[in-house]
């Protein structure tokens, strides 16, 4: 059996996972909140926004409709949908426009065949069984100290790591698309880009604090499998 307790010094690796997360979850919404209170000087609307950007590269098809919450903006391709949140449908502050243009660019991406999006979406329905099977086999395998067990479990877990490593280039391309286009088809002005990229480079960063969470994780339970496998010898 494995000591897995809340003095485990591994236990470390988690609460920096968890301040990493934070922090980055804390940057993002202070940052949309500031520019969410400057009002674009044309006066355009998330929502006449994403329309645009659309239109203009020939996306007719897909509809924008509105959802409740903040920043729970999305691109279904699987029913061409675009939805943008309360705080970005209705809204012509620089936040709103950088946000709707960046799932405009979701949508570009499936147009273009654009590589990382079509490995995420191709992993999906396996990264999500492996994300139901590694916790309990990690877990059976460490209360039971059946090494090879929890071993597995954490091999399956990888799968979510590599699937937040795709991710990442696939939301900082979406968000270079963005501001490509909100500049070339003078949505915002210069000085407005420089607002809207702030507000898309914090929440890349949100991509980036999971995924080394998640890369902690995976740390700790190595440590505690292979130590607990040097104590049972």
């Amino acid at each position: 059996m494995y000591y897995i307790g809340m003095m485990d010094s591994s236990y470390i690796f988690v609460i920096i996972g968890i301040i990493i997360t934070l922090l980055a979850s804390a940057h993002i919404k202070n940052t949309y909140a500031r520019y969410d209170k400057v009002s674009s000087r044309r006066g355009i609307t998330g929502a006449e926004c994403a329309r645009r950007i659309l239109d203009a590269n020939g996306l007719r098809h897909i509809q924008i409709r509105r959802i409740s919450g903040s920043l729970t903006d999305n691109f279904d391709p699987r029913n061409n949908i675009i939805s943008l949140s309360d705080a970005t449908y209705a809204s012509s502050s620089i936040a709103a426009l950088g946000v709707a243009a960046h799932e405009c660019g979701h949508a570009v991406q499936h147009q273009a065949g654009y590589v990382p999006i079509k490995i995420r979406n191709g992993i999906v329905p396996f990264v999500n069984i492996c994300s139901h099977a590694s916790l309990p086999l990690i877990f059976i395998g460490l209360i039971l100290g059946w090494a090879n067990l929890a071993m597995l479990g954490i091999v399956l877990y990888c799968a979510v790591f590599a699937f937040q490593l795709v991710t990442i280039p696939t939301e900082t391309n979406a968000s270079a698309r963005a501001l490509k286009t909100l500049e070339s088809m003078a949505i915002l002005d210069e000085d407005e880009i420089k607002g809207a990229k702030k507000v898309l480079t914090a929440a890349a960063m949100t991509y980036f604090a999971s995924a080394a969470s998640t890369a902690l994780q995976i740390l700790r339970l190595l440590m505690l499998v292979s130590g607990g496998s040097r104590n049972r010898r």
